[in-house]
């Protein structure tokens, strides 16, 4: 576990460097939003109704085979239905007084199509890790932070990183990465 908060909190100063800033007039300290969606449609190809799985054709023509053991209505999915899939990533940081210790949350969501109709869903997850900055080097352009779990990590901040000024040792950097995924079969 340890090695996963350290590597998040690698992750989460490197994401400070590429993300865009956003400022309102009363805060000024680093932080962005990334968001990356991808969508794509694939062709039923077969369904193994016994076995609970579906063959997909892709845009590209390459075929591949998926557990739909969870897949409500199933029964309705015939070969030649149009699946839509969207995929949407999220990653915001964040700079912000720190008001309580570091952490690290997760979330699940899932929501299934009502029994009777095409099958679909969305699937959501989402992790939060907070950690405090214990200290800062200006001029080196470094931080160092320390995660939920008491590890101490310092880092390079890139020069890309506006506002670097403005973060205080006592503040906390904050990660929030939200991964979700659309499906829904639709008739040709």
């Amino acid at each position: 576990m340890k090695r996963v908060l350290m590597t998040i909190l690698v992750l989460m100063l490197a994401m400070m460097m590429s993300c865009a800033q956003t400022q309102t007039a009363g805060d000024p300290k680093p932080g962005g939003v990334i968001v990356d969606v991808k969508e794509w449609t694939a062709t039923v190809k077969a369904v193994d109704y016994a076995k609970r799985t579906v063959v997909l054709e892709g845009p590209d023509g390459k075929t591949a085979s998926f557990n739909a053991k969870n897949v409500r209505n199933l029964d309705q999915v015939k070969v030649g239905d149009r699946v839509k899939v969207d995929h949407i990533e999220e990653l915001a940081v964040f700079v912000r007084k720190a008001g309580e210790p570091p952490s690290i949350t997760e979330s699940q969501s899932v929501d299934l199509a009502p029994k009777g109709q095409m099958p679909g869903g969305i699937m959501a997850d989402t992790v939060q890790v907070t950690a405090n900055v214990e200290a800062i080097d200006y001029q080196n352009r470094t931080i160092t932070l320390r995660g939920p779990e008491g590890q101490v990590k310092t880092l390079k901040v890139d020069e890309r990183v506006q506002n670097f000024g403005q973060i205080k040792q006592g503040d906390q950097v904050v990660l929030r990465h939200t991964e979700a995924i659309a499906i829904y079969v639709t008739k040709p």
